[in-house]
């Protein structure tokens, strides 16, 4: 957990909530976390456009933020995997909700482009 929880001031808890879980890959990975237990390789096939690096370094920050545990087994090949904690499938509802808004959104995208739209006047 990160040492600044303490101090976070009660109005900013939308910004320790995104220091947290912000970054592109972090609900992603919660996501394909939350349909159960992976190994590292499983992850990585499923988000094909992660880093190796990246995606170890997110795992880390993951688990030292209590979301998420590594399970390393001591067995030749070396296997290892992940599974959220209970605060972690505390965030399934949200990384539902936000998947279903993006496949929303991305369709709302190809039928026309929303992000050109009408400007307002200065």
């Amino acid at each position: 957990m990160r040492s600044s929880v303490e101090d976070a001031p009660d109005y900013c808890a939308i910004e320790f909530a995104m220091e947290v879980l912000g970054g592109r890959w972090k609900l992603a990975i919660l996501k394909q976390l939350s349909l159960g237990t992976h190994r590292f390789g499983e992850l990585k096939r499923a988000m094909p456009t992660i880093t190796q690096r990246m995606l170890t370094r997110q795992l880390r920050e993951l688990e030292a933020d209590g979301l998420l545990t590594r399970t390393v087994y001591r067995e030749v090949p070396p296997r290892v995997e992940y599974t959220l904690t209970e605060v972690g499938h505390s965030l399934d509802a949200i990384t539902e909700q936000l998947d279903e808004w993006g496949r929303w959104y991305r369709e709302a995208v190809r039928r026309q482009d929303l992000r050109s739209g009408p400007r307002p006047e200065a």
